[in-house]
């Protein structure tokens, strides 16, 4: 569960993924794409008649107080025409949000070309991964990481927060899609006394196994989901070879008992 395509800042195609997944001899897996679903039909034809579910996702990208919060949508249709609508708003914000920071990125003589960032990004959900791309490239950093860590990383120089969307706004799309929302990766948001309120937003679950997580961080969100009643889930947040969250598919995997859980949530 957890993964990301080139239909956001992955750099697998879906189709790659499924054949990856397929490989590792995974059950199931969830596309969860930043802001956008387009994705998941394509994982779902490539894995017709393979044995291979592709559940949907989606993960949203929201602030509190200064503090960047990811919350996973699972289970929402591909097609529901609300949600999309909502998703490319989100699109929009996004790119206006990269324009801002290539504006701010010239006061410190980085010269980036919204064209190239758009060119990079191939038609997907644009980010600040795209972004980093183009300044590797330009020579401006040396990886992708760098150009996070000294400039576009949450609170560095040229940083621009997305203010506009809250948890509790993600959380009720989510919801009123009928999808299920989880907390992604809490070890790297480290928002847990924030959880009370996320909870009684409607909250429904918790990403207990994360790459970023040791195993006794695993145990203590394992007994934190238990204590709020949140589906315990997980997934390796792959990106793609070579990528610097996590390079190998299934990597880190949550037991199947919680996709079926998710489903019974969602009434599918």
């Amino acid at each position: 569960m957890h993964i990301h395509t080139t239909a956001s800042d992955g750099s697998d195609t879906p189709a790659e993924v499924v054949q990856k997944a397929l490989e590792a001899g995974l059950r199931a897996i969830a596309i969860s794409d930043h802001d956008t679903l387009s994705g998941v039909k394509l994982a779902q034809q490539a894995a017709e008649g393979h044995g291979l579910e592709v559940l949907s996702g989606v993960e949203v990208n929201t602030y509190y107080e200064g503090r960047e919060i990811h919350i996973l949508g699972y289970l929402i249709d591909p097609n529901h025409p609300y949600f999309n609508d909502q998703l490319k708003k989100l699109q929009g914000d996004r790119l206006e949000r990269v324009q801002q920071m290539i504006k701010k990125l010239k006061t410190f003589k980085i010269n980036i070309l919204l064209n190239r960032v758009l060119e990079i990004a191939s038609g997907a959900s644009v980010g600040r991964p795209h972004l980093a791309q183009a300044m590797v490239e330009k020579g401006y950093v040396t990886t992708r990481q760098e150009a996070f860590n000294l400039y576009i990383g949450a609170g560095k120089k040229a940083f621009i927060p997305r203010e506009n969307l809250s948890p509790k706004d993600a959380i009720q799309l989510i919801l009123q899609c009928r999808g299920v929302p989880v907390l992604a990766h809490p070890g790297l948001s480290k928002v847990e006394n924030l959880l009370p309120e996320l909870v009684s937003c409607g909250l429904k679950g918790l990403e207990v196994w994360h790459v970023s997580h040791p195993r006794l961080l695993e145990e203590h969100y394992h007994k934190v989901a238990q204590k709020y009643r949140l589906i315990a889930t997980g997934g390796s947040d792959y990106h793609g070879t070579g990528h610097d969250v996590c390079n190998r598919l299934g990597a880190i995997c949550a037991p199947y008992e919680s996709v079926l859980q998710l489903k019974e949530l969602a009434g599918k």
